[in-house]
Order: C-alpha cells, then structure tokens, then sequence
C-alpha cells in the first residue's frame, strides 16, 4: 500500500511539473489595448490588440525590417517592437515615416477590405 501511494505521488507530482513549467513558458501577447499618440496633438487613437489577436495571426499586421531596411514578413517568435521604432523620420521617410502614417495605411487598409463599419475617425480616435 505505502509503496503504491509513492508512486501515485511521485506520478503526481511529475505531473504538477510540468504543467507549471507549460504555464511558465506562456507567450506575452503584448497589452489587451494600444494608445497610439500623435505629434500633431491629434485626439490618441485606442487600438484594441487582444481582440484582433482573436481574429488575425500576428503576421497579418506585424513585419519587421530586413539588413537591408526594407520590409520583411514576420517570423513566429520574432520580438516585436513598437512600430514607432521603425516608423519615424530618423528611419524612413514618406507617408511611413511616422506611426500616424503607417497605421492610417495598415489599420484603414485592413478595414476597408475587412471591417467597412468601421471606417470612420472616431473608431480609433474616441
């Protein structure tokens, strides 16, 4: 009996390890919501991340930025960085040089094809 009840709370205990660790290695999914604010003052715009998450995989808005400088698709487990470190006058220049311009064509883009109810300014900007 005793030897039994070893094994059942070794078995256990085995068990309970590894469902720690699992929960240990949880991906950070970045925060539920974005506040992206402008340099021109304009009112910030709300981004709901947790619930595009639920929608789209990270790769169907996240890139990053190849040795070259040009954009390149994203890698599972890429770090993902703020898109203002890309998107600023130091880095690029044009409609991209800034995260007003590279949302506006990213975020409207996606919902003029996705989302036409909401399309209007006052979706982001509250």
């Amino acid at each position: 009996m005793i030897k039994k009840t070893v094994v059942v709370a070794t078995a256990f205990a085995f068990l309970s390890g590894f469902a720690m660790a699992g929960s240990a290695i949880a991906v950070d999914k970045g925060p539920a919501d974005i506040t992206m604010k402008s340099e021109r003052g304009i009112k910030p715009a709300t981004f709901p991340h947790a619930k595009h998450q639920e929608q789209f995989e990270c790769g169907e808005c996240h890139h990053r930025k190849g040795s070259d400088g040009e954009k390149q698709p994203y890698k599972e487990g890429q770090e993902i960085k703020k898109c203002a470190s890309c998107h600023n006058k130091d880095e690029m220049s044009g409609q991209l040089a800034s995260l007003m311009g590279a949302a506006h064509k990213n975020c409207k883009g996606c919902h003029k094809e996705k989302a036409k109810d909401k399309l209007g300014c006052t979706v982001c900007h509250k």
